[in-house]
């Protein structure tokens, strides 16, 4: 099942990839276009650079500590609201420039926030739901909207204030909100017998936990996941697990979830990108799957 890309097309009015090449991709964000870093994209964009330069209004630099610095030029609005209308129910994310690249927000995603929501509504109102590496809480606002009971996991206390924001701005309440290191607190959660319905993953590829503990995603992912199997509800749940290690491939994946997570009858993986206004379709991670039904 791991065969076939997920395709992330032009299905959200509020987000585009516009173009992308020579190390940049050109995006718009509601009615802010921005240039930032995208080391996959060694080919040549489809617009010259002074169309890029045209249209956007910022864009970001990257230094060699793998922080960054904005170049702006236009005005605009720095922080500025997005909204995904899922299902019908419209969640809401409060944009930002950060001196990581990021703005709050990870597009290619969309189309795991509709899975998570529809697994959510399959489940029913008894559903339970941690996400974990949870960042600004898209998987989180999405199992919310459908219903479940959500524990929010992140070793960032500031992002987890952002959350928190965008939940607000979402008309949803009583999330709950756990700064902590992911892997520490899914096995606290093993040891204390607590079960879950769905389980959301987005880890990074490498970085520090919250006391300054090194993450590398290849030397902890085993115990991770099998962590994770331990608090599955064992008749009814699911498992979204999103990875941006370029040997990640979608068969290793795939493989990793089926040696772990011995819970699920069903194991896929799938590689995502996001389709550009130009043409190009431009990787941005891979999905991996596991359910019960």
């Amino acid at each position: 099942m791991a065969k076939g890309k997920h395709q992330t097309k032009q299905q959200w009015s509020e987000y585009s990839l516009i173009d992308c090449g020579d190390g940049r991709k050109l995006e718009r964000f509601g009615s802010v276009v921005l240039i930032r870093p995208e080391p996959a994209a060694i080919w040549s964009p489809k617009f010259e650079a002074k169309e890029w330069e045209k249209r956007a209004h910022a864009e970001c630099i990257q230094l060699a500590n793998n922080k960054a610095e904005w170049k702006f030029s236009k005005d605009f609005n720095k922080t500025w609201n997005v909204s995904y209308p899922l299902r019908g129910k419209p969640i809401s994310f409060n944009l930002q420039l950060t001196r990581f690249k990021h703005v709050g927000l990870f597009p290619e995603h969309f189309l795991n926030w509709n899975y998570i929501y529809d697994s959510v509504k399959k489940i029913g109102p008894s559903a339970k739901v941690l996400n974990l590496f949870a960042y600004t809480g898209g998987a989180s606002l999405a199992a919310k909207a459908a219903g479940a009971d959500v524990v929010h996991v992140d070793s960032i206390k500031q992002v987890i204030s952002w959350a928190k924001s965008n939940m607000v701005s979402s008309n949803l309440n009583d999330i709950r909100w756990v700064v902590e290191d992911a892997l520490k607190f899914v096995a606290r959660e093993h040891k204390r017998g607590n079960i879950y319905q769905g389980v959301i993953l987005d880890p990074p590829a490498y970085g520090l936990g919250a006391k300054g503990e090194r993450w590398r995603l290849e030397d902890s992912i085993k115990e991770l996941m099998q962590m994770v199997n331990g608090v599955l509800d064992k008749r009814n749940h699911f498992v979204v697990l999103n990875t941006y290690s370029p040997g990640f491939t979608p068969l290793v994946v795939e493989n990793v979830m089926k040696s772990t997570i011995h819970k699920s009858k069903h194991h896929s993986a799938k590689e995502l990108f996001l389709l550009s206004e130009t043409g190009y379709k431009m990787p941005t991670g891979v999905t991996g799957i596991a359910t019960s039904a």
